[in-house]
């Protein structure tokens, strides 16, 4: 009897066991990075909600990090203790550390059916261009951005300048700034921290000439186009006096345009939806003025996956991703945000059709995106933009010349790079 007992217990757990198998959720961990305005967060955490009902089967732990450097600390920091990531939002231009420290997997090893292909086809060419390294697609775009510069048409008009027409020539540019700046007010303003090699990647392509190679192991910082790039961008503090002198702070720059101290400014489209929000006066947004050609580099967030995940963690991650890069969301994300939505499909819905139409602000980055250049990245790339952000503002300080700024910072960036020519 007590035999029958056992072996009736023992039938029961292994039917239980088996049923909770069966029911066992897969569980992702997802980091992920604001560095624009805006309660951003209760946006990401709608879109898992719609996931979660959609996938009773997986339940995602979408986690906040801070900005793009505080996300890639923690996730590196989690995937070294063992604790379990399986994707995260990273910047773009971590692609080639990530590979590096042999921590992600090409999404090309994940993507089998022709539905998951076509899916990956679908994004923006210059989105993907940070993404792509030797041949295989490392990083799929989701908050992603051109710099644009947003102005300020009532101080236009104040001017008497066309608040229709923004300056379309760094000359223009100039000459337009110079009417707008009075006591207590800058006609243009630039951040030089926070991301200065970013922004001035946008002088440099205009100037005709980009940072890096495509292979991202060299670099051409010492360029006669570079360097007369960074001392254009000196010149407007010090010769046409329409920026402040020394560094402008990347986060308190979208306040300053908002409460009237600077009637331009360049700045992410990703703080697009903040401006709007915050701006009491009418606003306009324009692609960034050409010199020798028009140009922006993009930037912003790539989703990744970790080579840690198991297959099963792996194929739901790319279900999570295909999700939230599917045009409504993105047309969400890019509404909520002002951040590019990532596809041409994203643009092809009601609800951004109905939105360009009402604020057509919101498609100059989209358009822009056809001078795009990628992001600034090269293999070492922390160190190698470190040395790039320290020309910079050296530079735009007076510390150094232009010239002598970034020189050494070549003469650095060859040093890291040496490893990696080919």
């Amino acid at each position: 009897m007590r035999r029958f007992f056992t072996a009736t217990a023992l039938a029961a757990g292994l039917l239980a066991a088996t049923a909770a198998s069966a029911f066992a959720k897969t569980e992702l961990t997802m980091y992920y990075p604001i560095s624009v305005g805006g309660p951003l967060t209760k946006v990401i955490d709608g879109m898992i909600e719609g996931f979660e009902k959609e996938n009773p089967e997986i339940d995602v732990k979408a986690v906040y990090a801070g900005n793009y450097d505080d996300t890639r600390v923690r996730v590196l920091s989690a995937l070294k203790s063992g604790q379990p990531a399986q994707l995260s939002v990273l910047f773009s231009i971590d692609a080639y550390d990530l590979i590096e420290q042999d921590l992600i997997v090409p999404f090309d090893d994940v993507v089998k059916s022709d539905a998951e292909k076509a899916w990956l086809n679908g994004f923006y060419p210059a989105l993907m261009a940070n993404g792509r390294i030797e041949g295989k697609t490392w990083g799929v775009p989701f908050q992603r951005s051109t710099i644009v510069m947003y102005y300020n048409k009532d101080m236009f008009k104040e001017a008497g300048l066309d608040p229709e027409v923004p300056p379309k020539t760094w000359d223009e540019m100039v000459a337009v700034g110079k009417k707008l700046t009075k006591e207590g007010r800058y006609g243009l303003m630039v951040p030089s921290t926070g991301y200065p090699y970013w922004m001035f990647q946008c002088f440099a392509i205009q100037n005709g000439k980009e940072l890096m190679s495509a292979d991202g192991a060299s670099v051409h910082f010492d360029d006669p186009a570079v360097i007369e790039a960074l001392d254009f961008w000196k010149s407007l503090s010090v010769e046409q006096k329409i920026s402040p002198t020394g560094l402008v702070e990347w986060g308190t720059l979208r306040q300053a345009f908002v409460q009237g101290q600077t009637a331009m400014m360049w700045h992410t489209t990703g703080n697009l939806t903040a401006v709007k929000k915050e701006a009491k006066f009418d606003f306009g947004v324009a692609e960034l003025p050409a010199h020798k050609r028009p140009g922006s580099p993009t930037g912003g967030g790539n989703f990744y996956l970790f080579k840690s995940a198991s297959e099963v963690e792996r194929k739901a991650a790319l279900k999570l991703i295909r999700y939230m890069t599917a045009p409504e969301r993105a047309a969400e994300w890019s509404i909520a945000t002002g951040y590019v939505g990532v596809s041409p499909a994203a643009y092809e819905t009601e609800q951004l059709k109905a939105y360009g139409k009402a604020f057509p602000q919101a498609l100059v980055a989209r358009d822009q995106l056809k001078v795009a250049i990628a992001e600034f990245s090269t293999w070492d790339t922390a160190r190698v933009r470190e040395a790039l952000n320290n020309a910079i503002q050296a530079a735009l300080t007076g510390t150094k010349t232009p010239a002598e700024a970034l020189k050494e910072a070549q003469a650095t960036a060859d040093q890291l790079l040496k490893p990696f020519k080919h």
